[in-house]
């Protein structure tokens, strides 16, 4: 009865894909070397769309990154208020798009507190890698 117990067990943990990983040498370090992203050029702008009837706010970006572009996790364009001294107003994502390079993004202007009328917007347009290392481009928004 014992010899049937050892024998299943080995079944039992393969079925339940728990895998084990053995470290032969554990004085040995691996250091991971990573290479911070560029981001390249990138813009801002507004839009009125007359059959949507609302303004659109369009942000992108043209990223790049040493170790590849899997390596990019995010884009992001942050608003700042230049004329209140720099006041964040709003964060908006960008997505990846077929171009690896290349990351975009729209959004309402009636979902935003964005002013489509108001010229002191600057973006802070930043890439992130899975290392959490980033670079960034300020650029001004553009308006009526």
């Amino acid at each position: 009865m014992f010899r049937l117990a050892l024998l299943g067990l080995p079944i039992a943990l393969a079925a339940s894909g728990c895998v084990v990983y053995d470290d032969p040498d554990p004085d040995v370090v691996v250091v991971q070397k990573n290479h911070s992203p560029v981001l390249v050029d990138g813009s801002a702008w507004v839009y009125y769309d007359a059959g949507l009837r609302d303004d659109i706010w369009t942000f992108d970006s043209v990223v790049d990154d040493p170790d590849g572009f899997r390596d990019i996790i995010g884009v992001w364009a942050d608003v700042y208020d230049e004329w209140s001294g720099g006041v964040p107003v709003e964060s908006f994502e960008l997505f990846p798009t077929n171009d690896p390079a290349y990351w975009f993004s729209d959004w309402y202007g009636s979902t935003t507190r964005l002013d489509p009328f108001y010229r002191g917007y600057t973006v802070d347009l930043v890439v992130y890698d899975t290392y959490e290392e980033f670079d960034w481009i300020t650029v001004w928004a553009e308006t009526y």
